[in-house]
């Protein structure tokens, strides 16, 4: 708090220097002198400390980030120069980038989807998409395909060997098995 404090008094002395009424070749060399005071001050470890804490603070991170006109078009630059086609490739390269990108787009994607899935013509769309005699063709080489059919078995493995459905399957089996026991119970009755 101390630093902030004195960081405040910086900025309210050059103010007040700023706005003396003193003729310019004055004004110019008072300029100087503070500027050069300034500078000397912002040197010291005490100067550094200050300023660093003021570049961490989060509020202000995001008010220069969020709200900054040049930030939003640095983006819209960078995204559509070649240059930055460069870099989304290499940035999305890295796994832990696309998890973290992903990740912070879910929640948007997850609305689009609904509104979508919403929509008379986006569904239109879709049944037309899957209609198509060229798409159902291609889902069908897809789904005869030998490495699909090795992805089904080893989902349907990984599936059966979960210990809930093994206890479901174990539990259907001594049901029918029951079943069994008491129809042929039945029967053995009335043929007696």
């Amino acid at each position: 708090m101390r630093r902030i404090s004195f960081l405040l008094f910086l900025l309210l002395c050059l103010t007040l220097t700023a706005c003396s009424g003193e003729p310019e070749s004055r004004h110019d060399a008072s300029y100087e002198s503070t500027k050069k005071m300034v500078v000397d001050i912002l040197q010291t470890d005490e100067g550094k400390k200050t300023l660093t804490e003021v570049m961490n603070d989060k509020k202000l991170k995001e008010q220069l980030v969020i709200n900054s006109k040049e930030t939003k078009q640095t983006i819209t630059d960078t995204l559509t120069s070649e240059k930055g086609k460069e870099m989304w490739k290499t940035l999305f390269q890295d796994n832990d980038f696309k998890d973290a990108f992903a990740k912070s787009m879910a929640e948007e994607q997850k609305k689009l989807m609904k509104a979508l899935m919403n929509d008379p013509e986006y569904q239109k769309q879709m049944l037309g998409l899957l209609q198509n005699e060229k798409m159902q063709e291609q889902m069908l080489r897809v789904m005869t395909s030998q490495p699909f059919r090795e992805h089904l078995s080893n989902t349907m493995k990984e599936t059966f060997e979960t210990p809930a459905l093994e206890k479901k399957l174990q539990d259907m089996m001594v049901e029918a098995a029951k079943k069994a026991d008491e129809e042929k119970a039945k029967e053995e009755k009335k043929s007696k």
